[in-house]
């Protein structure tokens, strides 16, 4: 075995250049393919991320009737007396913070223009307010008594040409199926660099959520964060009675769990056409050897190596192509990993649906798992690749290849 890794060695010295230049398309496949897994893992963590802190929670408590798609108001539809909930909810040992929230379809005006929006009716002075505060960008946050004031995302005030301090019409849907329309300040702008988000969302007192659509002492769902999210089953299971609906951040996030799943796959396809291409030039370079070293692979048959052997020494010399190559690109892709991680890729406002809320920046996340398959694949396929060349030279007839032929 020593004896092959020398030779193997030696072999893959006598053209230092291109062996250096195979090696290093392996490495810059490995590398591209850490930052690739990376985005991805960076992405689908971020939009599960903003779900859960924006939308979802761990877990929500809704009435038994309540329909998602509907979003009604009717008082059988809603949580009654959510605050008493809330609380109870909090005494369990998994929960971080359990909050009402009202959630209603509205229309915002100013001036001659308008936009959609969805209205949340939340507790400002509430942990799971804490998005929307360190979002903050103009004005004041609102006080759980503040009867005027709403906040709205920086992208939907660029959208209207609004300031902090104006005043603007929004109506809302009712509990009794009616249309109320009242004027409000806006107090300040957030922004929670989920632009498919911002733009759409309105944020006011609970209280004053509950007069404006007249569902006073109800809300759409408790909000309940959790020291640990793999805790979810387990809160979903105490709070389990057939008078609500108990759903967890995974039902509520099948989207984006199934979305997971499909990139996983598509990525697998794109990892190996990387590593088929940069393979293609570990086989060149052992082609182009065998063709070379012709009269001596004759000479080693000649004197009574098996066609095995020969075959062996080619795959080691690829197998050391390879692991040079998986060396620096370790390190090569450790380093772009560890860039875009901190730095991020931009992507603006790519208009995704609050069933995949994505952040206008992409983080890469690199696991030990990814890297550590990345370099098994990229070792194997390079290895498995060579096995033609390693063919070639084994089959070469020692009296044919002496004559160079």
């Amino acid at each position: 075995m020593f004896q092959h890794l020398k030779m193997a060695y030696r072999n893959l010295h006598r053209n230092r250049r291109r062996s250096i230049l195979s090696a290093l398309a392996v490495s810059m496949g490995l590398a591209l393919l850490m930052l690739m897994a990376a985005v991805l893992e960076g992405e689908m963590r971020g939009s599960m991320q903003l779900s859960i802190q924006l939308v979802s929670g761990h877990v929500q408590v809704r009435a038994a009737s309540y329909q998602e798609e509907r979003a009604s108001l009717k008082w059988e539809d809603l949580v009654a007396d959510p605050e008493r909930i809330a609380a109870q909810i909090k005494t369990l040992p998994q929960v971080q913070e359990a909050t009402p929230r009202l959630i209603a379809s509205g229309i915002l005006a100013a001036g001659d223009q308008s936009s959609s929006v969805q209205i949340i009716g939340m507790d400002p002075s509430s942990q799971a307010s804490a998005p929307f505060v360190r979002g903050l960008v103009s004005g004041e946050f609102l006080a759980p008594d503040d009867r005027e004031g709403i906040l709205i995302g920086q992208p939907l005030a660029d959208k209207l040409k609004l300031r902090v301090g104006d005043r603007v019409e929004l109506a809302a849907n009712t509990s009794n199926g009616d249309v109320d329309q009242q004027t409000f300040i806006l107090r300040g702008l957030y922004s929670t660099r989920t632009p498919a988000y911002d733009e759409n969302t309105v944020l006011m007192p609970l209280a004053k959520a509950q007069a404006l659509t007249r569902t006073e002492n109800h809300a759409t769902l408790i909000f309940i964060l959790l020291h640990d999210r793999d805790q979810a089953g387990a809160v979903a299971a105490a709070l389990s009675t057939p008078a609500y609906q108990i759903v967890t951040w995974q039902k509520m996030n099948e989207f984006i769990l199934q979305t997971e799943q499909f990139a996983n796959a598509y990525m697998l396809v794109l990892y190996l056409i990387v590593l088929a291409i940069t393979a293609t030039v570990v086989v060149n370079t052992l082609v182009m050897a065998v063709f070379e070293r012709t009269r001596e692979i004759g000479i080693l048959a000649a004197i009574g190596m098996k066609s095995r052997r020969i075959m062996a020494l080619f795959l080691t010399e690829a197998g050391l192509l390879a692991l040079a190559g998986i060396a620096f690109g370790l390190v090569l892709g450790w380093l772009l990993c560890a860039y875009f991680a901190r730095h991020g890729f931009y992507i603006g406002n790519v208009g995704l649906s609050s069933n995949f809320l994505l952040g206008d920046t992409i983080y890469a996340y690199l696991t030990w798992e990814d890297t550590l398959n990345l370099t098994i694949v990229a070792f194997a396929v390079t290895v498995a690749a060579s096995l033609y060349p390693a063919l070639l030279a084994a089959r070469l007839e020692p009296i044919e290849a002496l004559h160079g032929k």
